[in-house]
């Protein structure tokens, strides 16, 4: 059972009703863990509000009785920033009962719903009124958009549509003390000052609950062309890049990458997907257009390719000529994290640099890395489109606690100064959570940093918010 002081428990129980506290050890482990095993704790107890007025509620009690909270949605993140610590003394705020979509407004291209709705619903739902909502993730059918808000969520498609800051026009947030901000605008423009919707979206949940969101639509995409490339270095898919960009203009929605290496796990521990390019090739790519005009898009990836064959972008192409051709495409790119988990210990780094840095980078950390140990095993792969590659190095699965840790320290320092000396950030999509909290403060500059505190000092000065995670 909870180990609340039971007067405070009693005032939960009162905000949220029964359907709303979830105690017991077997029935909040779920809460405790991340999906990925490597982070747990125990929480006080699980608070599952179904609305804003009991979220508001929740958190006033909170803030009075200086008891820590941990938002949490999908519980689908990569950095363990939503999982309690081992004190037992944090509440865990479930925002998975607020699963409202509110309205859908086809002509101004908005669409508002709660926190707690599945990133897949949001995509039905606009689909149903002949939008799209952009926004794609692997974890699309379990993750929540609070969840991809509070971490500024990435994906495949933030070449074209850019990241869930970019999709969102208005939040509703309840701030630590209870207080609720009402920014539900479905505005393209509002110039009435500061810009508080930036604020909360990629915090963490370190300064409020987001609640509720106004979310931008876009036209519908009525027709898709898809093709492998393989290049024989990562110079010459970052100059294929630049071509597709010049040729294709907004129709190029995904530039994928992954090296040899790394397709060669996939091919190794995933099962029914197969190489699509004959021979050796150092780097692939999986590349996507997308228009609401179906005529002429396969000819004109077909083109484009054909002319960075002649001028030896790339060496092998493999045109899709079918829906099944393009998700088993897919689902090489989408195996990569399944491969990983299953071949060992990964010690993840989620950057982004420059696009035109990328190239020398991957030189120079590939050489970093060998030159301390020779036979290292990277993993890199990435939405090259958009900067971000998640360059991982992977060790086997027997690797003991102990050397896990002092690797994962020097390799980071390793990749993550390489990094910064190309204005790049250790960051790029999954969030900072726990994973990354310490690499964070070395890489900050300290006016950086101390805006940062005094923004989380002024709206939690009872340091109730995600304690621990991010600052």
């Amino acid at each position: 059972m909870s180990n609340l002081h039971p007067q405070l428990l009693r005032r939960l129980h009162a905000a949220v009703g029964d359907a709303g506290l979830v105690a017991g050890s077997q029935a909040k482990a779920p809460y405790e863990s991340d999906w990925l095993g490597k982070w747990s704790g125990r929480s006080s107890i699980v608070v599952r509000p179904a609305n804003t007025a009991q979220t508001a509620a929740v958190m006033c009690i909170c803030h009075e009785t200086h008891t820590p909270v941990v938002t949490q949605g999908g519980n689908t993140g990569m950095s363990g920033g939503a999982t309690p610590d081992a004190s037992g003394a944090q509440v865990v705020l479930s925002t998975v009962r607020m699963n409202a979509i509110r309205a859908v407004d086809p002509l101004n291209n908005t669409l508002t719903c709660e926190a707690g709705v599945l990133l897949a619903h949001i995509q039905a739902a606009a689909q149903e009124v002949d939008r799209f909502f952009p926004l794609s993730l692997g974890s699309e059918g379990s993750c929540t958009i609070g969840g991809n808000l509070a971490t500024n969520a990435g994906g495949v498609a933030v070449l074209r549509y850019g990241n869930a800051r970019e999709l969102c026009l208005g939040l509703e947030v309840v701030l630590p003390d209870g207080r609720v901000w009402h920014g539900l605008r479905a505005l393209r423009k509002d110039n009435t000052g500061y810009d508080l919707r930036d604020l909360f979206i990629g915090s963490e949940g370190t300064l409020g609950v987001i609640t509720a969101a106004v979310l931008k639509l876009s036209p519908r995409p009525v027709a898709r062309a898809t093709a492998w490339a393989g290049a024989r270095d990562i110079d010459a898919l970052v100059a294929l890049l630049a071509q597709l960009r010049a040729q294709c203009g907004e129709r190029l929605v995904a530039f994928e990458m992954m090296s040899a290496p790394s397709l060669a796990l996939i091919l190794e521990h995933v099962s029914d997907v197969r190489a699509p390019l004959a021979g050796e090739h150092a780097f692939h790519a999986l590349i996507e257009l997308a228009d609401t005009q179906g005529d002429g898009l396969a000819a004109l990836l077909e083109t484009s390719l054909e002319k960075a064959l002649e001028e030896g972008s790339v060496q092998d192409v493999a045109l899709s000529v079918s829906g099944a051709q393009t998700q088993a495409f897919w689902k090489i790119r989408e195996g990569i994290s399944q491969a990983q988990m299953r071949a060992g210990k990964a010690i993840k780094h989620d950057i982004a640099l420059p696009i035109s840095a990328i190239a020398a980078f991957v030189h120079q950390a590939d050489a970093a890395l060998r030159a301390v140990q020779p036979d290292v095993r990277i993993i890199n792969f990435g939405h090259l489109g958009d900067g971000n590659l998640h360059f991982n190095v992977l060790l086997p699965l027997d690797t003991p606690a102990e050397l896990l840790g002092a690797a994962t320290a020097q390799f980071n320092r390793i990749v993550h100064d390489l990094v910064a000396a190309a204005n790049g950030s250790i960051s790029a999509e999954h969030g900072v959570g726990q994973l990354r909290r310490d690499e964070l403060r070395h890489y900050k500059s300290d006016v950086e940093f101390d805006l940062m505190m005094r923004i989380k000092q002024s709206l939690d000065p009872n340091q109730i918010m995600n304690p621990g995670k991010l600052i």
